[in-house]
């Protein structure tokens, strides 16, 4: 496997809805020349590996955003 850090783990509390928060770690990278954002509880429990579009380097409040998006959208359905 060839990966590249884009993004190393950090740690996040994401609010969620009504007044809940949720702390999680994700980090960033590029494996194969595709991007991933890997989210996992505090604990290393994978949650949710999600593919980034190719051209899609963002800042750090922006993969956050995602994490949040992540969150709510796709875990919970």
């Amino acid at each position: 496997m060839v990966q590249s850090t884009i993004q190393d783990w950090t740690e996040s509390k994401v609010l969620l809805k009504f007044d809940d928060a949720r702390d999680v770690k994700y980090r960033v990278y590029r494996d194969r020349g595709t991007l991933f954002q890997e989210i996992c509880e505090v604990d290393n429990t994978p949650i949710h590996t999600l593919e980034l579009p190719n051209d899609m380097k963002l800042n750090k409040s922006s993969y956050e955003v995602l994490l949040r998006y992540v969150l709510l959208d796709v875990v919970a359905a």
